[in-house]
Order: structure tokens, then C-alpha cells, then sequence
């Protein structure tokens, strides 16, 4: 039969045991600090000069009124807007290089809200919480629960029933066959 020595521990000063507690609800308080950040600018941003802040949470500030005589885009036009997404940090992660055409309705939620406020010639600046931009999936450069920032300007928008009889015409002139998008336009189905 063997003996086992038994090695007696030396007891832990109790100043450890305080120094790991308190680490560890600083490491909580610091997770929980990075998962609201967004809602926390959010927060903020609502209370600063100019910012409005709609039922769905989407916010935005006026720069330019535009025409305020013109109506506004519906989810049946097509927009001409020039615009900039920004995330928090600053990072640009998506421009327009020249005014580019957008369904109302094929944008994210929030952005849509903003275009169906605003007026031709109109400059906003809006913020998106991630229910209304790209949420807890994110896309391409945007990470998942992502407040975005966007500069937008509505340079023009038709009917897009308009767009497609257009977009029609002009490949009739050209020998092509109908259901083409040219020029980059949407939806040529």
C-alpha cells in the first residue's frame, strides 16, 4: 500500500480574492458598456439641437429643406440621392460617386423612412439603430447590431412606373431586348 504526502496549500491572501471579484464585475460592466454603445449615442444624439427622432426610432436632421412645395417620395418611386454611410467610429463604409438610383422600397427600413420625408433638393443627415439599418446580421464592411450614420441629398425621383416605361423605350431605340437595367438603373425585370 502506498502513502500518499499530502502538500499542504498555502492559504490565499484574501486581497487576491478581492483584486479577481473586482476584475470580474469590471469586465461585466465593460461588456455591457460595449453592447448598448449604439443605443447610448442614440440616447444622446436625440437630445442634441435639430434632431428628430420618429416613432420608429429612425433620427434625423434637417441640413437643407429642399422644395418643402414638392412632395415627397412614396414606396412606388424610384430616388436619385447622393449619398454617404458612416459607421459610429467615423468609417465610411459605403458612397455614392455620383447620384445614384434607389427604390423606395428596396433599401433598409430606415433609410426608406428618411427618403419618404424628404423633399427634392432636401439634405439630411440620419441615424439608423440596427433594427433599421442591417440589424443582427450586418453586410459586407457593416458588423451585426451596427448604428449607422448616413448623409443623404434627394436629388430628383420619378414613378417607378415611369422609370420602367423609360427604361422600355430607350431599348427600343437601341435594338435590345426589353428587361435589361441600363445605365445601372433598378429593376429590369
Amino acid at each position: 500500500m502506498s502513502t500518499v504526502t499530502a502538500v499542504p496549500l498555502r492559504p490565499v491572501n484574501p486581497r487576491y480574492l478581492i483584486y479577481l471579484w473586482v476584475g470580474l464585475a469590471l469586465a461585466v460592466i465593460a461588456a455591457v458598456a460595449l453592447a448598448t454603445q449604439g443605443d447610448d449615442y442614440l440616447t444622446r444624439n436625440a437630445r442634441a439641437r435639430g434632431v428628430v427622432t420618429t416613432a420608429s426610432g429612425l433620427q434625423y436632421k434637417v441640413l437643407t429643406p429642399g422644395d418643402v412645395k414638392t412632395p415627397s417620395p412614396t414606396d412606388a418611386d424610384i430616388a436619385l440621392v447622393n449619398y454617404e454611410g458612416k459607421l459610429l467610429d467615423g468609417k465610411t463604409f459605403d458612397k455614392s460617386q455620383r447620384p445614384t438610383p434607389l427604390p423606395v422600397t428596396g433599401v433598409v427600413p430606415g433609410f426608406s423612412e428618411a427618403l419618404k420625408l424628404m423633399h427634392k433638393g432636401g439634405k439630411y443627415r440620419i441615424w439608423l439603430k440596427p433594427s433599421l439599418g442591417y440589424g443582427e446580421q450586418g453586410a459586407g464592411p457593416i458588423p451585426p447590431n451596427s448604428t449607422l450614420t448616413f448623409d443623404v441629398e434627394l436629388v430628383d425621383f420619378l414613378p417607378e412606373a415611369q422609370v420602367r416605361q423609360m427604361q422600355m423605350m430607350q431599348q427600343q431605340m437601341m435594338g435590345g431586348a426589353p428587361g435589361g437595367a441600363p445605365g445601372g438603373m433598378p429593376g429590369g425585370q
